[in-house]
């Protein structure tokens, strides 16, 4: 195969997409939808904007919900990615972003009350984890934070947690992928890992 040098502007993978909810200074649910997030265990791993109202909720009140979106739900995650969680809108976002004080109601995303975190789950989402944030800090370039959230509470739908246990049907998981800034959802299964315990159904 050939192969050739080359210097993408940013370095997705493919990781899921979650939309994020933070509480703002005035007490108010922040929303916000993350494009790098990963788990260690059962600790989450999030990238955020350092200059982003997200990253300065974490700092102030270290609880958040994320929400993963099912592959077909893209627009979920579209509908508030260009309403920034600051006023005013600072400079350099792409045309078309604004602010609005009520992410959720101009989203038209539902919100849920939370069993162990202040801030609201995103309805609709298959997938909510409750965390508490035990590490924000600024990445290597000070363009990013990294946040480090341990997970006290998953809430999954109902068809997909395999009755009797704890854990998620994967099979019936289908998360929205993005890579390079592209959105796609997963393929048939491959495989399982030798790791696994989820019983088979």
């Amino acid at each position: 195969m050939e192969r050739r040098a080359v210097r993408p502007r940013v370095l997705y993978f493919g990781t899921p997409v979650a939309l994020v909810c933070t509480v703002n200074d005035d007490g108010t649910a922040g929303l916000a939808p993350i494009s790098s997030v990963w788990a260690l265990g059962c600790l989450l791993v999030l990238g955020l904007g350092a200059t982003g109202q997200s990253a300065r909720d974490l700092a102030a009140r270290p609880e958040l919900v994320a929400g993963f979106p099912d592959a077909r739900d893209r627009s979920r995650v579209e509908r508030p990615a260009p309403l920034p969680g600051r006023d005013p809108v600072s400079s350099g976002k792409p045309p078309g972003t604004r602010f609005e004080a009520d992410k959720f109601a101009t989203a038209g995303v539902g919100m849920r009350a939370s069993q162990e975190a202040a801030p609201p789950r995103v309805a609709g989402c298959p997938l909510r984890s409750e965390a508490r944030a035990v590490r924000v800090e600024a990445d290597g370039s000070g363009e990013h934070v990294v946040a480090q959230a341990q997970v006290v509470r998953v809430h999954a739908g109902a068809r997909m947690a395999v009755p009797g246990t704890g854990h998620v049907d994967p099979g019936l998981w289908t998360p929205l992928i993005y890579g390079f800034r592209h959105c796609f959802g997963l393929g048939r299964q491959r495989g399982r890992s030798y790791r696994s315990q989820t019983p088979e159904r």
